[in-house]
């Protein structure tokens, strides 16, 4: 049977064709590894997707850059990514995405849907108990944070907790680091928390870590709320595919490192999420 495609524009480059047996390609971004949470989301629901993973060495951390200068960072790493002809682009980083999505679009959509990664915090408000967020300096406190606990979280006891040195200790796999910014983020965590919203991408390689230091004794099992999962399915839906969990496992990997092709950070391989994506042989996706 012939293949049924159908031309898209892809920003303002050269038409791509969608291949509609259902084989997708989708793109990450993200100054480190905190990607990698959202990327085997991903690699779970669509073990047939290609994969791109675009990340900015060179340049990291963003955190503490002007929002201009991390935009600028982020677009061109985003621009790096499209370069491979994804058909969609996640931006796995919740820093990246207060300050750049809005500049990623106007430059990559329509033809290249952008999804951004947001703070689980409605789906953790729903819950009703009184609940923390975890987030990183920059992101505690900022307008875009608070305009989401007034939108999603009104009527709940929330308290924002800034977690100094944590991302940069989990993208290094700082053992000793991460143990020391997790303890100092609980100590400002009220004991009566029974949610956590994981408010970095880098936090969710460290939940489990997160869990234990924040569970009270007596208390009831505390709920972690991420974002991976939202933004991948997310993703699938943004460029009209499927879950498809039990698809085999041939998708292609393609890391970028500022632009050039190279391979997972040797730090990704700590984390259960970078050991699975390091079972997949990296490919160059063809051009």
């Amino acid at each position: 049977m012939a293949l049924t495609c159908r031309s898209l524009p892809h920003g303002t480059g050269p038409k791509r064709l969608i291949d509609y047996r259902g084989r997708v390609k989708i793109a990450l971004m993200d100054s480190g590894i905190g990607l990698l949470a959202a990327t085997a989301a991903v690699r779970r629901l669509r073990p047939d997707a290609d994969l791109v993973l675009s990340l900015d060495p060179d340049g990291m951390p963003w955190g503490p850059r002007t929002p201009q200068d991390l935009t600028e960072r982020a677009l061109a790493v985003a621009e790096a990514a499209a370069a491979h002809r994804p058909d969609a682009l996640i931006v796995g980083c919740n820093t990246a995405t207060v300050h750049a999505l809005t500049a990623l679009r106007a430059r990559l959509e329509p033809g290249l849907p952008v999804i951004g990664t947001v703070p689980a915090i409605k789906p953790a408000a729903a819950g009703g108990g009184p609940l923390a967020i975890w987030a990183t300096p920059a992101t505690t406190g900022s307008p875009y944070q608070r305009d989401l606990i007034e939108d999603f979280a009104g009527g709940v006891a929330v308290t924002q907790v800034p977690c100094w040195g944590l991302a940069e200790a989990v993208e290094r796999a700082d053992e000793t680091a991460i143990d020391a910014a997790v303890a100092a983020a609980a100590e400002l965590t009220p004991d009566e928390v029974t949610t956590v919203v994981l408010g970095c991408t880098h936090y969710e390689l460290v939940g489990e870590r997160i869990r234990a230091a924040v569970q009270r004794p007596g208390r009831p099992p505390l709920a972690l709320h991420g974002s991976a999962g939202a933004v991948a399915a997310q993703a699938l839906r943004r460029l009209g595919g499927r879950p498809a969990p039990q698809a085999p496992p041939s998708g292609t990997l393609t890391v970028l490192l500022s632009g050039r092709e190279g391979a997972l950070p040797t730090a990704a391989l700590t984390y259960a999420e970078g050991r699975l994506l390091g079972r997949v042989a990296a490919a160059r996706t063809a051009q």
